[in-house]
């Protein structure tokens, strides 16, 4: 029942004050000067499960996470080499084995989020099968894959302060001293695996309270960062396809007060709004908003419309709009379904108009601008367009799988060196023949390479990108992954492939998974079994326990 005193006040490494074993000691042996609670519970059992259950509920991880967020962003704000990054993660396994990975190789999660993407919960995570991202899915299934993402993370807390707390019972069953002070450090300093979530609420599901309901949902689940887009809800596509049909600012602002509102409602003061526009690819809006004096919101909006003039030669024909701009009646151009057109080519200065307004009126604490290729020079200029009347402008930049990078940034390099002259026009093929593999170990494929490597550095110096995601990484992987296997285990490769593409590798990259029934908690419920009965414990981690073949995994 002995513990030895250390600092009583730990400074968790993510900032967050956290009691120390020492702290947590004390006041419940003074509680239970026996060193037991009624029932024969023992203290040291008590202070591991409170210690080891990092939240109480994930209201709270909202609430810290935000906390996070902003000191990440004013970090960002002091050094642009200190973006952070995401991988869109479809299940809590998928967020769990990133975070672990991401604290194995740097040895914190600092900087680390998960994303959250609405396309992988239309396609992957829903109740009507795999459908395109168009909002189809039940809303609630966000809620959920938030949640389920916050209890993967926090049993691997569990899981990793068991295996902190065996070390800390060994040492003192051994009377090793040393080892004890070394144990309690460990667990003191331990960093949680929970991490910000971006989620993606797509434009919103609904009006403006509808999209207040919904933020609430997904706040009370655990996300501290919203992202929504200026598309209408009903009439959602994915940002890299066609079709896109924004709403009027006004409309898009109401649903960033809609998000905000849930967040100082909950008591999440410090939560972040991402605010995304799809206008560079948009050409559609629904409706026209009403100006109520010249250069308002409205008016802005509707000066990009595709119009014709209204004369004696081309008059208003039946059940035809028309509105009065710029000193003349004009009739905009309305397709079949009664959407009206902007003017090809002023995607741009919409989207321009549209961060500034979504900063500036809006609240939106980050930006999100969907683009339709990887440019860092095109992006950069944008966003010193929005800086001039939105200082404060960060970005959070899709790294999209729906880019074809390879192909992209070929070109790019390509493209550069014919300006140069530092290539002929028939050095390198142009279009998709700079996808060959001929050209992987050629100066263009190693340059392209090397641009690949540095994107997110450069767009976050030039670009102003706080946060670098990819919204479909896990899609893909799963895809790529099951494919490879499969191949060679119904090809006569057979258990080779399986132990040379997945086992063997475990092993050696120290993949913790490898040890499965430690990795879904057989060790925790063991300790547990013991915490209640002791001796008479039935114990799955015994001597003829299989996984102790990987013991030195």
């Amino acid at each position: 029942m002995n513990a030895i005193v250390q600092n009583p006040t730990v400074a968790a490494p993510n900032d967050r004050r956290r009691r120390s074993y020492a702290e947590l000691n004390a006041e419940l042996q003074a509680r239970y000067p026996s060193g037991f609670a009624p029932g024969g519970v023992s203290v040291d059992d008590i202070v591991q499960l409170r210690l080891q259950n990092s939240f109480d509920t994930h209201l709270d991880i909202a609430r810290e996470m935000a906390t996070v967020m902003r000191r990440d962003m004013a970090a960002y704000d002091a050094d642009s080499s200190r973006f952070t990054q995401s991988l869109g993660c479809w299940s809590g396994f998928h967020a769990q084995q990133m975070i672990k990975s991401v604290k194995r190789l740097r040895g914190t999660a600092k900087g680390a989020y998960v994303y959250l993407s609405g396309w992988m919960v239309a396609g992957l995570r829903n109740r009507f099968g795999h459908l395109p991202d168009q909002s189809m899915h039940e809303k609630t299934a966000v809620a959920d894959l938030i949640e389920e993402i916050y209890v993967s993370l926090r049993q691997a807390d569990e899981v990793a302060m068991n295996d902190l707390f065996k070390a800390l019972k060994q040492a003192r069953a051994a009377g090793d001293v040393a080892a004890e002070i070394k144990a309690v450090a460990a667990i003191d300093n331990f960093e949680t695996h929970v991490v910000p979530i971006i989620a993606d609420i797509d434009a919103g599901f609904g009006n403006e309270h509808a999209t207040y309901l919904l933020a609430k949902e997904l706040i009370r689940a655990g996300a501290c960062c919203l992202q929504i887009e200026n598309q209408v809800s009903d009439a959602k596509q994915c940002g890299h396809q066609d079709g896109k049909v924004t709403v009027p600012r006004e409309d898009f602002i109401e649903k960033l007060r809609a998000c905000r509102l849930a967040f100082e409602e909950l008591g999440v003061t410090d939560g972040v709004v991402v605010a995304r526009t799809d206008s560079l690819g948009a050409g559609l809006t629904q409706k026209i908003p009403v100006s109520q004096k010249p250069g308002d919101l409205a008016s802005q909006y509707t000066k990009w419309l595709k119009t014709e003039a209204v004369t004696a030669a081309s008059p208003l024909g039946e059940g035809e709009v028309a509105i009065w701009l710029d000193g003349k009646l004009v009739r905009p151009s309305r397709i079949a379904n009664g959407l009206f057109q902007f003017r090809e080519g002023t995607g741009r200065a919409r989207v321009i108009e549209d961060c500034i307004a979504f900063i500036n009126e809006g609240g939106a604490d980050l930006l999100w601008i969907e683009t339709d290729t990887p440019n860092v020079n095109e992006i950069a200029s944008m966003v010193a367009e929005i800086r001039r009347a939105a200082p404060s402008a960060k970005l959070a930049y899709n790294n999209s799988p729906s880019f074809n990078w390879t192909l992209n940034i070929r070109k790019q390099v390509r493209s550069e060196w014919l300006a140069e002259g530092r290539i002929a026009a028939d050095t390198y093929p142009d279009g998709t023949a700079l996808m060959a593999a001929a050209l992987d170990d050629s100066e263009l494929g190693r340059e392209a390479d090397e641009r690949l490597a540095r994107f997110q550095v450069e767009i976050a110096a030039k670009a102003g990108v706080f946060h670098n995601l990819i919204t479909l990484p896990t899609f893909h992987l799963t895809a790529k992954s099951v494919d490879e296997l499969a191949a060679g285990y119904f090809g006569p490769d057979r258990m080779k492939a399986y132990v040379n593409t997945v086992q063997r590798e475990e092993i050696r990259r120290g993949i913790s998974a490898v040890r499965h029934q430690h990795e879904v908690g057989s060790d925790l419920g063991d300790s547990f079994k013991e915490m209640v009965g002791g001796e008479r414990a039935l114990k799955a981690g015994g001597h003829a326990n299989t996984m102790n073949q990987f013991a030195a995994a």
